[in-house]
């Protein structure tokens, strides 16, 4: 299936590992133009199609910084993937949460794709035309887990913010989606500090039990690889999926229940 895509311009946020790797590569694969938006950018380096662009991004002007750079080589913007995020465990319960670690959380995982976005939609209005892609999680809604309290916060936020920005977008030609993975094979599970780790750690389980122990509760048996998010995302961006706007799919492995 031709997607569509070939010579389209497009900006992946947190691009230099895991699903924002995997989505720079699969676009790029498709025959569009990718900027790769990362703090250190060597993941990215000598991809074809794809030019990684050194950035900070919870940093207020780093956003606006990556998209501005995509346009000015490109002279437009047809794609950008919101996908730059963190989590970090919380397991001491929520009077251990305080302010600063809800604004961390906010900063890399919501208002990165705020600013993002609306320097996207700047470009984007005068053509009348553009796709918003945001990666999100199932810890947004369906499956809320005190762990990832202020992450989950978080993705529900810009999950809320897609739906609405369906309704003043998609009069100017401009469409925005979310993607809702479960547990995917990455460091933000599976790193030296990811999730498995951090709780085997705190738990004196092996992080590989851990793993073993999140993977018995997916009907499929495994966690989502970052190709299959990608595919997803890809597949969102693309024109032939030209009247979806503001819903989000779920990629969980069966993990949820409810519909």
């Amino acid at each position: 299936m031709d997607l569509e895509l070939n010579g389209k311009v497009a900006v992946v946020t947190g691009a230099s590992k895991g699903i924002g790797l995997a989505v720079a590569k699969e676009l790029a694969a498709e025959g569009a133009v990718v900027t790769a938006g990362a703090r250190t950018t060597g993941g990215v380096q000598g991809i074809e199609g794809v030019t990684p662009f050194a950035v900070d991004l919870g940093e207020p002007d780093g956003p606006a910084a990556l998209v501005d750079d995509a346009v000015k080589r490109h002279g437009q913007l047809d794609i950008l993937v919101n996908n730059v995020g963190f989590v970090h465990p919380r397991l001491d319960g929520f009077l251990s949460v305080g302010d600063e670690d809800f604004e961390a959380s906010m900063r890399l995982n919501f208002y990165a794709a705020v600013r993002a976005t609306r320097a996207a939609v700047a470009a984007m209005t005068p053509r009348g035309e553009g796709t918003i892609v945001n990666v999100v999680s199932v810890n947004a809604t369906y499956e809320p887990n005190g762990v990832v309290i202020d992450y989950g916060v978080a993705k529900a936020a810009l999950l809320n913010l897609a739906k609405a920005l369906s309704q003043e977008l998609g009069p100017k030609g401009i469409r925005i989606t979310s993607v809702s993975p479960g547990q995917v094979a990455t460091d933000l599970w599976l790193g030296g500090e990811g999730v498995a780790a951090t709780i085997g750690d705190a738990t004196g389980v092996d992080a590989g039990a851990v793993r073993r122990q999140a993977e018995a509760g997916i009907p499929t048996g495994r966690f989502t690889t970052p190709r299959e998010v990608a595919t997803l995302v890809t597949v969102l961006a693309s024109p032939r999926a030209g009247n979806v706007t503001g819903a989000n799919f779920i990629i969980d492995g069966g993990l949820l229940q409810t519909l």
